[in-house]
């Protein structure tokens, strides 16, 4: 009785140790349903420290990290092996705390100091879902590490799930295969939950196009006692047409610009579109007139992040030349995205016949935007966007799949092309059946 009485669980404890596994099986969650974007954070986070020759391991580490933090989550939840899986949570938040301290400190010496470390501004570690500045995720980790301690310091009194040792792992093992196969469907299709800006249903233009200063010139005249008349040009015009004898004698007006609505910068900043330079070498954002709700002419953005790393036989494909046929014949504008150079892009498209503009999005390889690589993992990959709404995607690497909640999933250049799951090969290209299907349907 004594025993039983000894290995009782404080109530405290017990609230401490289930708010503990739930956050950590939310926060493997909310990577496991975009383990590209948690590979690409493996990525700034090794260039940021200089690390490149781990690059490789991105994918690998962004499963494994995942994985491990589901498991424990689990393994926390349902008391599995307590003794062990406190020890593994000091270890693993212990190792955190330190990374994100570091991470608050660069960054406040950046902004106020002036120095330049090129760390990783987000830190990814709610994937897409939760957003949170180095900053914010070092005060989330203080306020983990104090219950991670306690759970630590008190994980005699915490019995273990009342089960023998192999029904105990067995539960880990479960964990294991649950996370690795959402991870592994998810990279091969879409994410289960899409968070990304660049979703299906998502409205671009306000998110990431900025709202033009609207003015208006106004024509200042004055008549003969000296009291001044404002008019607009089209004021003038219609004032010319009823009385044109009203401008005699005045003189030549002087002109006043009138702000009618303020310059309104998009949530998101650092999309751009830089086309080729015109005749004296100037470049020009275009991303505001293609990207607009008063677009109404669809428009297919092929999203390359950067040139050297994209699949270029996609371009000579059976299936992108249909994609090329069908806009050359429903007059779909088709422009490639990169965040390469100008001298890159001509090279590449004159190296691959490239029968499309290719236009630029700056990106700093240290701090971003990583606008154009994030918007859809792959490289290439393809969305379809009119009126400034995400339309459909299509991740040309991978085959033409898209994802409509609800529906399954969707094959073909546009959303609305719907096929079963049991027609996707496994390796997510589109099996032969699916060839004619697709130029057919896709956007009608």
């Amino acid at each position: 009785m004594e025993q039983i009485q000894a290995q009782k669980e404080p109530i405290i404890i017990k609230i401490l140790r289930i708010l503990l596994g739930c956050l950590f099986i939310f926060s493997g969650l909310s990577k496991a349903i975009d383990p590209i974007a948690n590979a690409y954070q493996f990525g700034d986070y090794f260039h940021s420290f200089h690390m490149d020759i781990f690059q490789v391991f991105n994918l690998f580490l962004a499963y494994a990290l995942t994985i491990a933090e589901f498991t424990l989550g689990v393994m926390m939840l349902f008391r599995v092996k307590m003794r062990i899986t406190s020890l593994l949570y000091l270890l693993f938040m212990g190792f955190f705390f330190l990374l994100t301290a570091w991470l608050a400190l660069a960054e406040y010496l950046e902004v106020h100091h002036g120095y330049d470390f090129g760390i990783v501004k987000d830190c990814g570690c709610f994937g897409k879902v939760i957003k949170l500045t180095n900053f914010g995720t070092f005060m989330k980790n203080v306020g983990l590490i104090i219950p991670t301690i306690i759970i630590f310091m008190y994980r005699k009194r915490i019995p273990d799930i009342r089960l023998n040792s192999f029904f105990q792992w067995g539960i880990a093992a479960i964990a294991i295969v649950i996370c690795f196969f959402v991870q592994l469907y998810c990279q091969r299709h879409l994410p289960l939950i899409d968070f990304s800006d660049w979703k299906i249903g998502e409205n671009v233009a306000d998110g990431f196009i900025d709202i033009p200063e609207k003015t208006e010139t106004c024509y200042v005249y004055k008549d003969s006692t000296g009291n001044e008349i404002r008019m607009t040009e089209d004021e003038m015009m219609a004032k010319y047409e009823t009385d044109p004898d009203f401008f005699e004698g005045k003189g030549d007006p002087e002109t006043e610009i009138k702000v009618i609505s303020e310059l309104k910068r998009a949530p998101i900043q650092g999309f751009t579109m830089w086309t080729e330079p015109d005749s004296t070498g100037q470049f020009s954002d275009c991303s505001s007139d293609l990207i607009s709700a008063k677009n109404n002419t669809p428009l297919f953005i092929v999203f390359m992040d950067r040139l050297d790393k994209t699949q270029a036989d996609v371009f000579s494909s059976p299936t992108f030349k249909e994609i090329i046929k069908y806009c050359n014949e429903k007059g779909v504008d088709l422009v490639g995205l990169t965040n390469s150079s100008y001298e890159e892009s001509v090279e590449f498209a004159k190296k691959n016949n490239i029968p499309f503009p290719i236009y630029r999005s700056e990106c700093d390889p240290f701090k971003g935007p990583f606008i154009v690589r994030d918007a859809i993992h792959a490289n290439p990959g393809i969305l379809y966007i009119q009126n400034g709404i995400v339309k459909g995607i299509v991740g040309a690497c991978f085959g033409a799949v898209a994802v409509r909640p609800g529906r399954g999933v969707h094959v073909g250049v546009a959303a609305d092309v719907d096929v079963p799951r049991d027609r996707i090969r496994p390796d997510g290209v589109r099996d032969d059946a699916l060839q004619d299907a697709f130029a057919a349907r896709a956007l009608e």
